[in-house]
């Protein structure tokens, strides 16, 4: 017995994790006034606070694999570092002199107060792309556009038909995959050097062109005998429907950050 078919536009499996069980919509409302505010923030403690936050909120309401654990535990710190430090390189020293010296090479000097303006700088793009990963992380393509479609009133025509481009990118690996075999089994383009690379990718240009040609073609066959377009809204066969729990969450989240804000109050000379 064969095994069914993976429905792409099937909605996600449940979780026993809760922001799996949100609106898309909610997750990405609930950050975005703490997005903002950390945008004009100037301080070291609000975005580390936020940055506690966003992970908090992951750990106990995202389901942890070795990818997401590996963004979160290594790259998100590694960029925070990379950037605090590239940007206390760019700090104007004539603003930080009065600051103590760090390092000393020659007649150029690192200031304290230029470390901490570029540790400021990263742990605010850190807290930023942190909290975007709330709805990123726990959030399918196709339940997105649902959720657009069915609250936003977002027109099906453009929801679905972008939800069809971004379907192509995975078919295009596919089917790059195929080729690449094909012309293994084959011995085409052999060897190794950057011209025997160059010859083997131009291989690849044709064939992968077709192919995306026909795809394109069957998804067009497929939409224009499901009418798709013809009329001004279509019967949802998944819905994604905008809760109270959504609403709870989505103001609790608002609360929690504004009481972040007003007892920190970044803003201040």
């Amino acid at each position: 017995m064969t095994s069914a078919a993976v429905d792409p536009y099937a909605p996600a499996p449940p979780s026993r994790r809760f922001l799996y069980r949100l609106n898309p919509l909610a997750k990405l409302a609930a950050p975005v006034p703490a997005m903002l505010a950390l945008v004009f923030a100037r301080d070291l403690v609000t975005p580390l606070v936020m940055l506690a936050l966003a992970y908090a909120v992951l750990l106990v309401g995202a389901r942890w694999t070795a990818r997401s654990a590996l963004l979160l535990l290594v790259a998100v710190p590694a960029g925070v570092a990379l950037i605090g430090v590239g940007m206390s390189l760019w700090v104007d020293t004539a603003r930080v002199s009065g600051t103590p010296a760090v390092l000393r090479i020659g007649d150029w000097t690192l200031y304290a107060g230029a470390l901490q303006i570029g540790a400021a700088t990263g742990l605010r793009l850190g807290a930023i792309a942190a909290l975007a990963f709330i709805a990123g992380l726990t959030t399918t393509g196709p339940d997105l556009v649902r959720a657009s479609v069915q609250q936003l009133r977002v027109p099906y025509r453009v929801g679905y038909t972008a939800l069809a481009a971004f379907r192509f990118v995975p078919r295009f690996r596919y089917e790059l995959e195929l080729i690449r075999q094909a012309h293994r089994v084959r011995g085409a383009h052999g060897g190794r050097g950057p011209f025997a690379a160059m010859a083997r990718w131009s291989g690849y240009v044709v064939p992968l062109l077709a192919g995306a040609i026909r795809h394109a073609e069957r998804v067009a066959l497929a939409m224009d005998s499901r009418a798709f377009g013809a009329y001004a809204d279509r019967t949802e066969r998944h819905l994604v429907p905008f809760r109270r729990r959504d609403v709870v969450f989505v103001v609790a989240f608002w609360l929690v950050s504004a009481a972040i804000l007003i007892a920190l109050f970044p803003w201040t000379a």
